[in-house]
């Protein structure tokens, strides 16, 4: 638990309380698309830098023992670390592989195959970087299924093996990772990018496992306006079928609006389940003002998820055993 000391405003007393919840946002400053992981006995949060394109040249990091106390890893990656890389830098996804930390991402925005840019691979020893370019190049710097190659997201399947799920322009694909994380292996059929586009499907896929079930994620709307939000499907593959089950995160007008671009975090050794999002505070007109929060999920008795309720307050301490 935090204890923290204020001062009352000018009475010069000072008072020490336990504070039982995160609030929202969980940390200062305009961010968005956070990715959420365990590393360790610590909470890490990477998420997009929340400015125009052209400012948007590294990566800032948050970790925490317990989901109150957030420390900040000021740009862990950057364009200077990245050659081919000079803005937009968009949507980590870090996983850690023997005993390296792989940190994908989306730079430059790319609209046509003409254009260099895509998702990277930068690589570090520590969940706090910092971390150096992997490739040297682009992971995948063309349109494949009509897919941006942008909202990168890395999923650890039951046996071992790596996914990248990822496409914007309302187009998602799946691919099988090399070991090693330097390309891909085709699927049995050949194909190498498999197209997984669930309806109503915008951005930012996220994918879990939680009693067998595949549990698939997405965003739906324009990210800059106030009915950004998220929707899922239950598969028994992470190839699908994934067929739409509705929304279950979304803008509260007397909270906040934008509520979108997420990923779950999951209490080691707990049935307990977090949402991590970015939302635009109440009033706040630019689009880039976003700021990261993170809200109790639920399940009813089916598997299905319980719409989320956004809120001020957040999540209880969970410290890390």
């Amino acid at each position: 638990m935090q204890r923290a000391k204020w001062a009352c405003a000018g009475l010069g007393l000072a008072a020490t309380f336990t504070l039982l919840q995160a609030g929202n946002p969980v940390f200062p400053g305009w961010y968005a698309d956070p990715e959420v992981a365990v590393f360790g006995k610590e909470y890490w949060i990477y998420p997009t830098y929340s400015a125009p394109y052209d400012q948007q040249t590294f990566f800032d990091a948050f970790s925490s023992p317990d989901l109150v106390n957030w420390k900040k890893h000021s740009r862990i990656l950057t364009t200077n670390e990245i050659k081919w890389a000079r803005r937009a830098l968009w949507a980590p996804s870090v996983i850690e592989k023997d005993g390296r930390y792989f940190f994908f991402f989306g730079a430059n925005d790319i609209q046509n195959d003409r254009q260099l840019g895509g998702i990277g691979v930068a690589v570090a020893d520590q969940p706090a970087g910092p971390f150096k370019d992997y490739l040297g190049k682009p992971l995948i710097d063309k349109f494949h299924n009509g897919a941006q190659p942008i909202d990168q997201f890395v999923f650890k399947d039951r046996d071992g093996q790596y996914y990248l799920i990822y496409g914007g322009w309302r187009h998602c694909n799946i691919a099988r990772l090399k070991p090693d994380f330097t390309g891909f292996d085709p699927f049995p059929d050949g194909v190498v990018f498999k197209e997984i586009t669930p309806q109503g499907y915008v951005e930012g896929p996220f994918m879990f496992i939680r009693n067998g079930r595949y549990y698939f994620m997405w965003s739906e709307g324009g990210w800059t306006g106030p009915n950004y939000s998220v929707a899922y499907a239950i598969a028994d593959s992470p190839l699908g079928p994934f067929q739409r089950i509705g929304k279950i995160l979304q803008q509260d007008p007397t909270v906040a609006t934008g509520a979108g671009h997420h990923s779950v975090l999951k209490i080691p050794n707990q049935d307990t389940w977090y949402i991590v999002y970015h939302r635009r505070p109440l009033g706040e007109k630019d689009g880039n003002h976003r700021v990261t929060c993170m809200d109790r999920m639920e399940f009813d008795e089916q598997g299905f998820i319980k719409p989320v309720k956004i809120t001020f307050d957040g999540v209880p301490a969970h410290p890390l055993k």
